[in-house]
């Protein structure tokens, strides 16, 4: 594989993402903020009567990870996340014609999968900050991160279930779908922290089920609770599914060259868990002398004893080895051609105009985000 040139832009610390049509403006930020809050402010007032559900000191450990309380049960007014998900489920509902509260319990139950999700893998990758605080389990310990991520994956079920609709079971199902798919990925990438050599289609398989999966659904189960059959369903979860890999890939450059005071995590974070992420596969598989002697550092650091106390200088030169070999310039560009096939997946739907804009105003949002 030859790493080939996308145009990019140059943010905080030098990160590289992909530079989007014009379209981006600055008024279609603002929009893509306003759609952002919108699901954040319809879907958490469920998601809170959800979370009241779980016995003590569960909610209170889940208010902790979702940001309503600090570490010592005081009220907060914690980073939630960008509500991705949520605003996506909304939209999806519109696409297909119902209200956007029609959504809000796909919306709910999606957000509940993937918060279940972070409290595992922060557990599994060692993660001790996340939206800038300290992780669950390190303030509360790994046994309540692993009850309460999985009382949050019971309770998306849950949410779905209790509409007691045909529309809720086939949404139910999907969601399940989703989060196997999600759980493959992550077995995989955990996997892959042990070998020598991923092939990059090995990794875009990873992060098709880790991501992509669960973005699909987001984007497919407001619809399918607002009647849509299941051609619209599987076709917006085209559009879901390749948004999730250009959103990782985007989440594969800032684990490397991200700046900690954006992302809240340490510097090199992704080298620092050897994780066979897009840059390091496509540096690995570029040949040339960096991507040569990057594959013999890489195989060096799987045998070494003291891994954790490398220096940021010996992180910084991999980091190095991984752009010289084209790593970054073609997960960059990859970004982009995922995007762009997101972007022709939403021909195949008839939806209103306003609701297609808003779509691609948010895949346009997630591949030039800089945080």
């Amino acid at each position: 594989m030859s790493p080939t040139t996308a145009p990019t832009s140059t943010g905080t610390r030098g990160e590289t993402v992909p530079t989007v049509p014009p379209a981006n403006s600055a008024a279609d930020t603002a929009g893509v903020f306003a759609l952002l809050e919108r699901g954040r402010q319809m879907s958490t007032p469920v998601l809170r009567a959800a979370v009241d559900r779980l016995a003590a000191p569960m909610d209170t450990v889940a208010a902790y990870h979702f940001g309503w309380i600090d570490a010592e049960g005081r009220p907060a007014d914690g980073d939630g996340g960008k509500a991705v998900r949520p605003a996506l489920a909304l939209l999806s509902a519109e696409a297909a014609g119902a209200a956007p509260e029609k959504g809000i319990p796909g919306a709910v139950a999606v957000e509940l999968v993937h918060n279940f999700s972070l409290l595992h893998d922060d557990l599994m990758d060692g993660d001790e900050q996340r939206r800038h605080r300290d992780t669950v389990w390190k303030v509360h310990g790994p046994a309540q991160a692993i009850l309460v991520g999985d009382a949050l994956f019971a309770l998306a079920n849950e949410v779905l279930l209790e509409i007691g609709t045909a529309e809720a079971g086939r949404a139910t199902r999907r969601l399940t779908t989703a989060t196997r798919k999600l759980i493959d990925g992550q077995a995989q990438d955990i996997s892959y922290e042990h070998r020598e050599r991923v092939t990059v289609e090995e990794c875009l398989e990873m992060e098709g089920n880790k991501t992509g999966a669960l973005l699909a659904c987001a984007v497919s189960i407001g619809a399918v609770l607002g009647g849509a059959d299941d051609r619209t369903a599987d076709t917006l979860e085209a559009y879901g599914y390749h948004l999730g890999l250009a959103f990782q890939a985007i989440d594969d450059l800032l684990g490397i060259w991200g700046d900690p005071e954006a992302t809240g995590k340490q510097t090199w974070s992704d080298l620092r868990q050897r994780k066979k992420s897009l840059p390091v596969v496509a540096a690995l598989a570029a040949g040339g002398p960096a991507s040569g002697r990057l594959a013999e550092l890489l195989a060096a650091d799987a045998k070494s004893n003291d891994f954790e106390s490398f220096s940021e200088e010996e992180f910084a030169t991999r980091a190095a080895l991984i752009e010289e070999a084209g790593g970054r310039e073609w997960t960059s560009q990859e970004a982009r051609r995922q995007h762009t096939v997101a972007i022709e997946a939403l021909d195949g739907v008839d939806m209103p105009e306003e609701v297609r804009a808003q779509l691609i105003a948010l895949a346009d949002f997630v591949v030039v985000r800089k945080r």
